[in-house]
């Protein structure tokens, strides 16, 4: 990888907050947008700009092939089926509340259970909660040891026949955990029960093949892959999907109107009601290509290189505490150091320029499972260098002797 071209297509890495060169380390949170990107969106916007499906005019002709092109984009970056597998939302957290409402009507009565990890965000947690105040369902959780792995003896003894589905993290936002979801997609469909994996952490950061890890349902968001923001994906097993009903109404979704009966859309539109964001779709396509041009086995190896190198240098600091230590470990870092408050280091690293995430980063259960309110969450990009590792270490250096 070539470093300094990649940071070159990042405007915004060379600007500088507070008189300090920019650090960027909150990519968890959202990652940084590459000229490519930006240009497409700008591009469209000038030229192409019209709403898409149904519109016989050149305009619209040409931004709904645009929009499809996008979709066949995704669907070939992980590796689905078919482009009426892949359903275009706006972002992880959408795509999961249409998961759990459509499912659950469909699928989901008084007593049934889903498995969920100690370690989701409140994103998989609270649809799950509306659900059960909703149908009587129970929600069952997967346990973690204290380095921050599921126990996966554990796991398995939570189904019953009562267990309609698995909802878990394919990499934990606070602990870099890399679940073995694989693993547990098969043994969860021994017992013949579907999973969603939430892929928000995991598509930026290594490759993904929704064919060979046999995931049912995966849910990401445009804007953790280098993408705009209001843009994301709910992919789904066809066979799934037409069984399970539509999630909203109106525009595209519809087939038939009238005021005795509405017929649906086919797949995927049955799940896409109203105008889509036809532009962030050709932004998300962009970014994919973008990363895909990289390679996501060079990016994955880079990040696990500054990940490695992070973890060595952070340990260093006394007083360090560094939660998540799991074998097979994303480039997710939290830490807190000695007694001093994750807001207090979050917002004296950023006068020197470090941007860093402080709190409990939606995952409050995870938090009462460790112990503590919050911590400082480092996530790395395909951009980021070791330099900027030593110029984070530093600043935490700096900041403990402050206190």
């Amino acid at each position: 990888m070539d470093l300094q071209k990649i940071r070159a297509d990042f405007p915004i890495l060379s600007r500088e907050v507070y008189g300090k060169p920019l650090v960027y380390f909150d990519n968890g949170a959202t990652t940084q947008k590459p000229r490519q990107v930006v240009d497409a969106i700008t591009d469209e916007y000038y030229s192409v700009n019209a709403n898409v499906h149904r519109g016989v005019h050149f305009l619209s002709q040409q931004a709904t092939e645009l929009h499809e092109a996008s979709r066949e984009t995704v669907r070939k970056f992980i590796h689905a089926g078919s482009t009426n597998e892949i359903i275009f939302t706006r972002g992880t957290t959408e795509s999961i509340n249409l998961f759990v409402s459509s499912f659950g009507e469909e699928f989901m009565q008084e007593g049934d259970e889903v498995i969920l990890s100690v370690m989701e965000h409140h994103s998989n947690i609270v649809p799950w909660q509306l659900l059960a105040a909703k149908r009587g369902i129970a929600i069952k959780v997967i346990p973690m040891n204290d380095r921050g792995e599921l126990l996966l003896d554990e796991y398995k003894q939570l189904f019953s026949e009562r267990t309609k589905i698995v909802s878990v993290a394919h990499v934990s936002n606070v602990l870099g955990t890399v679940n073995p979801v694989k693993e547990m997609i098969r043994y969860a469909h021994g017992q013949g029960v579907p999973v969603l994996v939430d892929g928000a952490q995991s598509i930026p950061h290594m490759p993904v093949d929704v064919q060979d890890l046999d995931a049912d349902f995966y849910v990401f968001s445009g804007h953790k892959v280098y993408g705009p923001t209001g843009v994301g994906v709910l992919y789904g097993k066809e066979e799934w999907l037409d069984k399970m009903p539509p999630y909203q109404g109106g525009g595209e979704m519809i087939q038939h109107v009238s005021f005795e009966r509405t017929t649906f859309n086919e797949l995927p539109f049955k799940f896409e009601a109203g105008t889509p964001d036809y532009i962030g779709t050709t932004g998300l396509a962009k970014a994919l290509d973008y990363v895909s041009a990289i390679g996501m086995e060079k990016i994955a190896a880079h990040e696990h290189e500054l990940t490695t190198y992070a973890m060595t240098r952070l340990k260093e600091i006394p007083g360090m505490r560094i939660f998540g230590e799991a074998e097979e470990k994303g480039s997710v870092i939290s830490f807190l150091v000695g007694d001093i408050h994750h807001f207090d280091m979050g917002t004296l690293l950023d006068r020197l320029g470090i941007a860093v995430r402080t709190g409990h980063h939606c995952a409050q259960p995870l938090m009462q499972r460790l112990g503590i309110e919050g911590t400082v969450r480092a996530s790395f990009g395909l951009y980021n260098t070791k330099e900027e590792i030593d110029v984070l270490v530093a600043g935490i250096e700096r900041v403990s002797r402050m206190f």
